[in-house]
Parts: C-alpha cells; structure tokens; sequence
C-alpha cells in the first residue's frame, strides 16, 4: 500500500462528505443516500483490495519464514 492509494481513498472520503453535506442542505436526501451508498461500496471494493495486499505480504513472509528455517 502507498501514500498515494491512501491520498485517493482520503480525497474520495472528503469530496462524498462534501457533496452529502450539501445535497443535505438542499433537501436532496435521496441523493444524499445513493452517494452514501456508492462511496459504501468503494470504500468496501478498497478496503477488500487493502486486504488482499497485506494478506499476500503475510504469505510471502511465511513462505520466507519456513524456507529459510
């Protein structure tokens, strides 16, 4: 993981809580809702993605481990 995909997640995070606040104020909540829930579903498309990388450095370090022992 680098600062950058980190950097995208935190700008994506404060572009929707900018929007939302704003469609809030307008009396748009049901697009105030689809936002949330679109940014939902990216952050947990991300958050998976995160995972699967610390999860392949977790295997390449037992693979390292019991290969050197």
């Amino acid at each position: 993981m680098e600062l950058q995909d980190v950097l995208r997640v935190a700008g994506v995070g404060l572009v929707v809580a900018l929007l939302h606040v704003f469609f809030d104020q307008t009396g748009k909540k049901e697009f105030s809702f689809f936002l949330f829930f679109i940014a939902y579903l990216y952050m947990t498309a991300e958050l998976l993605r995160f995972l699967r990388l610390f999860f392949n450095e977790i295997l390449t370090f037992f693979q390292w481990l019991t290969s050197s022992g």
